[in-house]
């Protein structure tokens, strides 16, 4: 089974230090597309994801259509808190591709345009002073909805 995390412009190193450390962990592969808001030899990023950066399958893209190129993602759901449909409503099949947006702003409008049929949420109250959950966590829900659909299957 192939889970894969994808980062689009990362902005804070620990949420992805930490979201590496998911990653070895659920046994999934991580993407992240440039531009970050840190140089991925960062002290926070290296901290965040301990020692497990070695057994990380990691991939750096320059921009998202060089992912494009690069992958060969079928379909991408996108994490986003404009999504109308809940991320557990889902059945993710194998290969699955979730892509993130950055801390500050989300995906940018034209990736959810262009995968408005693939939008998914992690349900939150209703509160303009809170906007979003810590990415590294929603990373965390979401990877682990796929693997509890897949019967943890390489997992103990």
């Amino acid at each position: 089974m192939s889970l894969n995390i994808i980062l689009h412009e990362p902005e804070i190193p620990q949420n992805t230090g930490n979201i590496a450390r998911t990653c070895v962990i659920t046994g999934a592969s991580l993407h992240i597309i440039k531009p970050t808001g840190f140089s991925l030899d960062s002290r926070y990023v290296k901290r965040a994801g301990l020692d497990y950066w070695d057994l990380l399958d990691l991939t750096i893209y320059n921009d998202f259509e060089d992912f494009l190129k690069r992958t060969e993602a079928k379909k991408i759901y996108c994490a986003s808190t404009k999504a109308k449909e809940i991320y557990s409503d889902h059945q993710y099949s194998d290969p699955t591709f979730i892509m993130f947006g950055k801390e500050t702003a989300g995906l940018p409008q034209n990736i959810l345009d262009q995968y408005a049929s693939s939008l998914i949420r992690v349900p939150m109250i209703k509160n303009d002073s809170a906007r979003s959950l810590n990415l590294s966590n929603t990373v965390a829900i979401v990877a682990y909805e796929v693997m509890r659909q897949w019967n943890f299957v390489g997992l103990y």
